[in-house]
This record gives structure tokens, sequence and C-alpha cells, in this order.
């Protein structure tokens, strides 16, 4: 199939590894020219790789998305470089693993300026470029803690519903200028993040991160975990032209985890 994405403009958020790195590569892949943004000096290393398997077209940007300022400047270099922006992906790392009551008001506060308040952000400034889009596209990445909440993630669970009710808000509110806005929810995908969820259930529990890493999959109708490509080609499909005519949508990547029917 092609998802008609070769010359489009992405921008991916936290893409120097994980869910982040493996879409922009997925997008680099289908001809697109991406652009990377992560807050560590490795961003531009992974650019590097990104563009030596691809021969695509790939900016790093080094920022702190929960930084106005690094957000203006990220998508004015993004507009300087090539012109404007076709898709948008959110994206960030996770609050860390904790329990309501012992979480502190400066932690949720931290949680909802990672979450929430750099999406915002983000969307708010790459606005006027998308609606030069002649196949703008939003991709929120949320969290299967959405659908149902997971064990010892307050922050996660709490915060990231509040990115879901934006999305599905903005899919409606910015379609008449034909963009679209989507999320995707991922489940178990094994990246850095979840690993080190996985030790810190072993060391709460007193398991090892074996033994954590087996029941997990264990609660998973398709018994594993999920790998960053397997998200990338959701993502990268569900952003493309091949999929005009899906919006709002809130879909789990997650092997059948959420048991719910809707």
């Amino acid at each position: 199939m092609d998802l008609q994405l070769t010359g489009r403009v992405a921008l991916v958020i936290a893409a120097s590894k994980g869910l982040g790195a493996a879409t922009a590569r997925q997008f680099a892949r289908e001809g697109a020219k991406v652009v990377i943004c992560a807050r560590g000096e490795e961003v531009h290393q992974t650019a590097t790789q990104i563009q030596t398997e691809t021969n695509a077209e790939v900016l790093a940007v080094q920022g702190d998305v929960t930084q106005a300022d690094d957000v203006e400047q990220l998508i004015e270099r993004v507009v300087q470089r090539f012109g404007g922006i076709d898709i948008l992906v959110t994206n960030s790392g996770g609050p860390p693993p904790s329990l309501f009551e012992k979480t502190t008001l400066d932690q949720w506060e931290s949680a909802s300026n990672l979450l929430l308040l750099s999406t915002v952000r983000l969307i708010q400034l790459a606005l006027p470029h998308l609606r030069r889009s002649d196949a703008a596209a939003i991709l929120t990445i949320t969290s299967a803690s959405t659908k149902q909440p997971i064990q010892n993630l307050v922050l996660s669970n709490s915060v990231r519903l509040a990115v879901v009710g934006l999305t599905k808000t903005l899919s409606q509110e910015l379609a008449g200028d034909r963009i679209r806005v989507n999320s995707i929810l991922p489940g178990w995908t094994y990246t850095e993040r979840v690993q080190q969820l996985v030790n810190s259930r072993a060391v709460q529990n007193g398991t090892t991160p074996d033994e954590e890493t087996a029941a997990i999959a264990n609660n998973i109708p398709l018994q594993r975990m999920g790998s960053p490509e397997e998200f990338a080609n959701a993502a990268v499909f569900l952003c493309s032209p091949a999929a005009a005519y899906i919006n709002g949508v809130m879909l789990p990547v997650d092997g059948g985890l959420c048991k719910g029917s809707l």
C-alpha cells in the first residue's frame, strides 16, 4: 500500500529512542521528511542513524517541550528547514511510578506539564502551519492506561486521560480545517520506559524483572509485549493520507490487553 507520505513533513516529539524513534524511522522509510526532537544530545545520533538507514532528510532539534521557548524555537526551525508541517506526533516520556498517597503536588504539576501542557503548546504553535497542508494530521501518543488503569501509575493514569479529552475535542474542532486528530493508546511495548516500570514492580513486589515481564505477558491475549516497530507501523498509517477518513479515533495498540467492548 502506498501511504502517500513522500515529501510530507513529519515532526515527531521525544524521538531519540523508544516509540518516538521507531515512528520517526518508519516515516523516513515511507519517504517523509522527518524532524525529531528530544531533550538529550542523543537526538542527533538518532537522526544520523535514521538518515543513514533510509536516505531521508532528517533534522534533529534538541529541546524540552515543557519549556515554551523551546517549543517556539522548534516550530521555527522546522518551518525554516522544510517550509511547513504536515504531521505532528506529540509524545513524551512518562512520569515516575507512584501511588496516590505517595505523590506530591509538585509531581502532579510536573506530570501535567510533561503530558498535557506540552501537547497544548505544540499544537497551538504548529496549527497555523498544519492549516496550510492539504493532508494534515495530529497524533497524540497516550497509553492503554486511559482505557484501564495500570498499577502504580496514578500520574500517567490520570493526566493522560486529559490528553485523550483534548484529542477528541480537537478532532471535532479542527475537522473543518481538514486536520485529522487521532490518538494511539500503546499497551506494554518493550522500551526502556517499560523496562524501568518492570524493575519498579519487581522491587515493590519482591520479585524479579523476568517474573514481572512474564506476568504482564500472561495478561495479554497475544501472550507477549509489542515491539516499537509494531507500534510505529500503526502510527505512521494513522497519520498518512491513506487513512484520510479516520478521525477522532483512540486506537489501542496493545495485543488485546484492554478487554472492554468500547
